[in-house]
């Protein structure tokens, strides 16, 4: 009687060690941090992750950490990642989802950039990469030679649209992705056309760049881009008012005054012959198909409209363009005095 008891007792230890050991391994121990995600940077050591884990409160102790670890070799395997940690999970979940470098992905939404400070600075958001090592990057000849581009042209390669990648990606293979998108829109199609106008696909880019500043109607797109086709075949200065602005980085102007034509610059179009040496922002691929089906016409000039809709008037003469000019200048100085 008293060996059955003892028995019974034994395997109610055994029970509850099984118990307690299973509530260990696989019970809903882990705590989400305040940011849901946890990041391993490159490099770090198990014990680094081990640290940081509790540092953010997601597991309280690390031996049965240790224990999981140990036996599926993530301690041996450490992965740099962003995870997105859950409230409830296992240690046993946690371990494998680490071991496995199951991240959560990272979209690189890019719609209008202006600089390459700008991209660089997105980047630095939703990377392990920071801004500085990524606008060093941008700003190195020789780091872009694989892409086909160099420090002013390197925003040609970026296609608005939502690329995935994980964390920790390097430079490199991000600007390799935005690379082989490049490659995939300038189809046969779009360099046929871009050929039929007399330009190469970066200079489409650059000067759909200036169109997407002039107006967000998409009906004046194309006739805006004429203009300044005619003019470059005719040898003119392009005369952008956006590219004063981004010369002078104030994309807070909305008047180009006089005193600013002259600002030094070889992205300032009022006193250099031809295309800027860059784009001004990364244009919408609406933007860059208008430019590369602009109508044939005469317009060397255009000018926004007094009535405030978007629209401009084109001219083909500089005499009919100043009285669209002045009648534009002329609702200007009266909206500015109403507000005064």
């Amino acid at each position: 009687m008293k060996l059955r008891r003892i028995i019974l007792l034994v395997l109610a230890i055994l029970v509850f060690i099984a118990a307690w050991c299973t509530l260990m391994f696989f019970g809903p121990l882990v705590k989400a941090p305040e940011s849901k995600f946890f990041y391993i940077h490159s490099g770090s050591s198990y014990t680094q992750v081990k640290d940081s884990l509790k540092k953010y409160h997601i597991i309280s102790g690390d031996f049965w950490f240790d224990k999981v670890s140990h036996y599926s070799g993530y301690d041996k395997n450490v992965k740099a990642g962003k995870y997105k940690i859950t409230n409830g999970m296992s240690i046993v979940n946690l371990v494998r989802m680490l071991h496995s470098g199951r991240q959560v992905p990272v979209n690189l939404v890019i719609t209008k950039l202006r600089t390459k400070e700008d991209l660089a600075k997105k980047i630095g958001e939703n990377f392990e990469s920071d801004s500085l090592k990524v606008i060093n990057f941008l700003n190195n000849n020789d780091s872009l030679a694989p892409y086909d581009v160099d420090t002013n042209t390197v925003m040609t390669m970026v296609i608005p649209d939502t690329y995935i990648y994980t964390w920790n990606t390097p430079i490199t293979t991000i600007l390799k992705k935005l690379y082989n998108q490049k490659q995939k829109f300038w189809n046969a199609q779009r360099i046929n056309e871009a050929e039929h106008l007399q330009l190469t696909p970066t200079q489409v880019y650059i000067l759909a760049s200036i169109v997407e500043e002039e107006t967000n109607r998409i009906e004046d797109k194309g006739k805006i881009a004429s203009v300044y086709i005619n003019r470059l075949r005719k040898g003119m200065k392009l005369a952008a008012d956006p590219t004063i602005k981004f010369a002078m980085k104030n994309f807070a102007l909305t008047r180009i005054y006089y005193k600013y034509l002259s600002y030094p610059s070889p992205y300032n179009t009022y006193l250099h012959v031809g295309l800027p040496p860059g784009p001004i922002n990364t244009p919408s691929i609406k933007t860059i198909d208008a430019v590369l089906n602009a109508p044939e016409t005469d317009y060397l000039f255009f000018v926004a409209r007094p009535n405030s809709d978007g629209l401009s008037d084109f001219s083909s003469n500089y005499s009919e363009h100043e009285q669209y000019a002045k009648a534009y200048r002329d609702a200007l100085d009266s909206a500015t005095k109403q507000k005064q």
